[in-house]
C-alpha cells in the first residue's frame, strides 16, 4: 500500500495474483451486477469510458426508495481500463437529483465535483399505521463503499489495480 492509496481509493492486488486479460477484467466487473443491488454497472462508451457504475435511481423498483429517502445527490463511478498498466482508473462524479411528481430527473450539479468521494447517507421514518401505533415506515442506507468495494475486489481479483483518480484524465 502506498501513502496516498487510502485518499484516492486505490486498491492493489495481493502479490502473486495472476494478471487476467482486459476482457476478463471487464467481465468480472460486470459480474458484480445483481438484481437486488441499488446500483448497476453498464457500458460507458457513450461517455468515453469503458464502464459506469451508478445508483439505480431511475429503476422503477428503486426510485420510490430513493425518493422517500429524499436523496438530493447521487454519484457515478466512471471506469476506464488501462491494459498497459493493468489498472482500472476510476473517477467519481456527483449529480443533483430533482424529483418531479415522485419521478427522478438527473441534472448536473451547478457545483461540480470530480475526484474520489466517500459518503454515507442514511435515515428512517416512523408514522402511525392502521393499528394507530407508530411503526417504522422505511429505513435506508446508501454508501459509496457499497458500490466501490465489490468493484475493487473484482478488479484486484484479476491481478489489476483499482486506481482512484482525483485529478487528471481517466
Amino acid at each position: 500500500m502506498r501513502l496516498l492509496d487510502f485518499l484516492t481509493s486505490t486498491k492493489r492486488p495481493p502479490a502473486g495474483t495472476k494478471v487476467l486479460s482486459p476482457q476478463e477484467v471487464r467481465d468480472a466487473i460486470l459480474s458484480v451486477n445483481r438484481p437486488t443491488a441499488p446500483y448497476q454497472i453498464s457500458g460507458g462508451e457513450a461517455e468515453g469510458v469503458d464502464l459506469i457504475a451508478e445508483w439505480k435511481i431511475v429503476d422503477a423498483h428503486w426510485y420510490e426508495v430513493f425518493a422517500k429517502a429524499g436523496l438530493k445527490k447521487v454519484f457515478r463511478i466512471y471506469l476506464k481500463l488501462d491494459a498497459e498498466k493493468h489498472e482500472v482508473r476510476a473517477g467519481d462524479r456527483e449529480y443533483t437529483v430533482e424529483w418531479t411528481a415522485g419521478v427522478p430527473t438527473l441534472s448536473l450539479s451547478v457545483e461540480a465535483f470530480r475526484g474520489q468521494q466517500q459518503s454515507i447517507q442514511f435515515g428512517t421514518a416512523y408514522a402511525f399505521t392502521e393499528s394507530l401505533a407508530p411503526e417504522q415506515v422505511y429505513k435506508y442506507r446508501f454508501s459509496t463503499g457499497e458500490m466501490k468495494k465489490p468493484i475493487q475486489e473484482a478488479v484486484t481479483g484479476c491481478g489489476w489495480t483499482y486506481k482512484g483518480i482525483a485529478f487528471g484524465r481517466l
